[in-house]
């Protein structure tokens, strides 16, 4: 609801002025369009006391048409215009959402997260998070401009008219942000709390979901629902007190202006019984007040609704901008060769953890050939898949050399090396799109006849036949209406798709079934002849695909 920030912080993250270009669009538009409704402001009040005036004095009906045909004219073109700047800028924020939101994948693609953050506070952060920019973008910025354009314009406009009443708002205006400053102050630990509350609820309850099927085997969930319900339940408390912070603070800048007004009433209207003010000066003041206040009141209002997404955009600039690998950010980006071997060379690799006290690889040496296949064996804990690992870019080594064809792999392109590599991992994610699309991951420009003669070479042709919709079949969240052997076929169609010179499989055929694992073994066989390839598996019937067994042992 509300956001770890203040009203004395800055309106406008620099940072994200500088990395999402829709906002310095949407700022310049903002702009433009609290000038033309500041001038709009002023005429309809001029009108409309001019207008109230000659019904008062006796002035023909004929003269003052023009009078209210021109308020009815201003107020539609203040509803079109607000509406077109609402419009424009929910544009900008959805674009400026996927802008960050590709930054952040990008980043968590190329080094590792935060040890601190969870996944799920990772996900709540890119999803949850950023989508309450919109509030920012298309409520809080225009009517931040119009805080800054109408309280001056009204202000020199009714000195112009009534220099008295110009010193009596002069005097009260600074009054509605002094108190938005110190009730920003009293409620920065509050919103503190609720988001830190909203992230660590949205980490612990994706992480619990997670695993339900192993918390229920050991008889644990109701143990882990009841710590969900005690996170909710403290959730729920910093929200409801910070929303009876924000009713609290609406309450103080709507009785300031109120009084504000008041004092502006009071003073134009004993004036105008003694005579000393003309009857229209006086109503054009009268209308023109209020509207001096109101968009300072309606920042204080739409403050709290709109902070959330600048503080999760912040928390992504803190991830962005956390000290940590920043590999592919070399200059030699390798060509992408056409599907033969490549030569993987690995000198002294070391990898190590943080918050580890050991090496999950120490001093790794291995050579593979162009075209050839090595199977990796060895207990839990020897280091296989953070091998795989490294080689895709995920894990960070702590020292040594991996070389591809020559090159060493931490100066190469991170994006432009991943193309080059097929990726079968032993539980693959699948979306909730259809068949097609999940098997087109693997090349998303692929065409569908493409995409059809690598699911039949991956034994998934026969499935997509008895799925009811066939090709446009949705398979449902995690792949939900395949079995486990199913998803591993999509998974290398996947890679038969990607057709790339370098093949890591990680584990294919564990927890499958004899009969599922041998269509597996066989569909990865065609996989994998005149490729370089690195396998991961503890089952015998990978020995027949290899060309040579490496064993490595825990340290």
């Amino acid at each position: 609801m509300s956001s770890p920030t203040t009203t004395s912080a800055p309106p406008v993250d620099p940072r994200l002025l500088r990395t999402a270009t829709a906002v310095r669009t949407h700022l310049l538009v903002a702009a433009a369009c609290g000038v033309a409704v500041t001038g709009l402001i002023l005429a309809q009040a001029w009108l409309l006391s001019r207008a109230i005036a000659g019904a008062t004095t006796g002035t023909p009906f004929g003269a003052l048409v023009p009078l209210v045909v021109g308020v009815a004219v201003i107020a539609l073109a203040r509803a079109v215009l607000s509406y077109g700047a609402e419009a424009t800028a929910l544009r900008s924020a959805a674009r400026a959402k996927s802008q960050l939101r590709m930054r952040l994948v990008h980043r968590l693609a190329v080094a590792p997260p935060d040890p601190s953050r969870s996944t799920g506070e990772l996900v709540t952060l890119a999803t949850r998070g950023l989508d309450a920019l919109d509030d920012y973008f298309a409520r809080y910025l225009p009517q931040l401009v119009l805080a800054v354009l109408v309280p001056v314009a009204v202000l020199v406009v009714v000195a112009e008219a009534d220099w008295i009443s110009a010193i009596v708002i002069g005097i009260t205006l600074p009054l509605i942000p002094v108190f938005m400053a110190l009730i920003g102050l009293y409620t920065r630990a509050r919103t503190d709390r609720q988001w830190r509350m909203l992230s660590r609820l949205g980490g612990h309850f994706l992480d619990v979901v997670q695993g339900l099927p192993t918390l229920a085997l050991f008889r644990r969930a109701g143990v882990v629902a009841e710590k969900v319900r005690d996170t909710t339940e403290e959730h729920r408390r910093a929200t409801m007190g910070t929303l009876r912070v924000a009713f609290l603070s609406a309450f103080v800048l709507e009785l300031v202006a109120t009084l504000s007004v008041a004092l502006v009433a009071v003073e134009v209207g004993l004036r105008l019984l003694y005579g000393n003010l003309d009857y229209a000066t006086a109503l054009f003041v009268l209308i023109l007040a209020p509207e001096a206040y109101l968009p300072l009141r309606e920042v204080g209002a739409r403050f709290h609704a709109s902070m959330e997404g600048v503080a999760a955009a912040r928390q992504v600039f803190d991830e962005l901008d956390r000290p940590g690998t920043t590999r592919g950010t070399g200059t030699a980006p390798p060509q992408a060769p056409a599907p033969a071997g490549r030569r993987l060379v690995v000198r002294d690799l070391r990898v190590r953890y943080p918050g580890t006290p050991g090496d999950a690889l120490h001093g790794l040496d291995l050579d593979v050939r162009p075209g050839e296949t090595v199977l990796l064996r060895g207990p839990s804990g020897a280091g296989k898949s953070t091998l795989l690992g490294v080689l895709l870019g995920f894990v960070a080594p702590s020292g040594g050399q991996v070389r591809a064809d020559g090159a060493d792999l931490a100066e190469l392109d991170l994006d432009a090396w991943r193309r080059t590599v097929a990726w079968v991992p032993q539980h693959p994610h699948l979306f909730a799109g259809s068949v097609a699309d999940n098997v087109r991951l693997g090349e998303p420009d692929a065409s569908d006849d493409a995409v059809r003669d690598a699911a039949r070479r991956a034994g998934l042709h026969a499935v997509v036949a008895r799925l009811p919709q066939g090709w446009d079949t949705p398979l449902g969240e995690g792949g939900a209406r395949l079995s486990s052997g199913e998803r591993q076929r999509v998974a290398l169609a996947r890679a038969f798709l990607r057709d790339a010179p370098l093949v890591l499989l990680d584990e294919p055929t564990a927890h499958l079934d004899p009969d599922s694992a041998t269509v597996v073994r066989a569909a990865a066989a065609d996989l994998l002849a005149g490729r370089t390839a690195i396998v991961v598996a503890h089952d015998d019937g990978w020995d027949a695909v290899a060309d040579r067994t490496t064993h490595l042992d825990p340290r």
